[in-house]
């Protein structure tokens, strides 16, 4: 059985409208969720053979925080998972070599969200997971699958949804209402 886990993108920051979209970095409450993420990700032992970042500066910092990586994986930025819509993501996970048992994917909605949907085994059940998962995919969230075919063979409905989880279901996550400090 493989693992596959979806990390959106913690929280990013809006306030230069100049700065190109690719170039938002993550604001306060941000870097705050993507440690409780990776608290949270170290306590479960989620530990990823590949991991697959889009290129955006916010998807760089969400995968910083998780650091360090146990076993030290094998870590690939690329342009091309940039607000990749689900098919592209579903391509890109083809091309794993079948040898990799756990990749972890870091990348952007609709696209990952589209993806975890469209992997949604048929037969899985009702759980408080599944309904978040299927009513939105914030940012920070991680979702974890067990895919039993090879990677190239992955399709539509080949996942089993193992979990769900938001920053803000996590210890700390109080400290993410706090207001954003005003440095002007």
């Amino acid at each position: 059985m493989r693992q596959l886990l979806l990390l959106r993108h913690a929280k990013s920051a809006w306030d230069d409208p100049a700065l190109a979209d690719h170039a938002r970095p993550l604001n306060r409450r941000g870097k705050l969720s993507a440690r409780i993420m990776a608290a949270e990700m170290q306590r479960l032992g989620l530990v990823p053979d590949v991991v697959l970042v889009s290129s955006a500066r916010r998807t760089l910092q969400t995968m910083e925080a998780l650091k360090p990586f146990e076993g030290s994986p094998i870590v690939t930025v690329s342009d091309d998972l940039y607000l990749a819509p689900w098919p592209s993501l579903m391509a890109t996970l083809n091309k794993v070599p079948d040898t990799v048992r756990s990749v972890l994917l870091i990348g952007h909605n609709p696209g990952l969200h589209e993806l975890a949907l469209n992997l949604l085994a048929p037969s899985t059940p009702a759980s408080p997971g599944l309904f978040r998962l299927r009513d939105a995919y914030p940012t920070g969230a991680l979702c974890e699958f067990a895919v039993a075919a090879p990677w190239h063979g992955l399709t539509d409905g080949g996942g089993h949804l193992m979990g769900f989880i938001a920053p803000r279901d996590l210890p700390g996550a109080d400290q993410l209402n706090e207001p954003e400090e005003d440095h002007a």
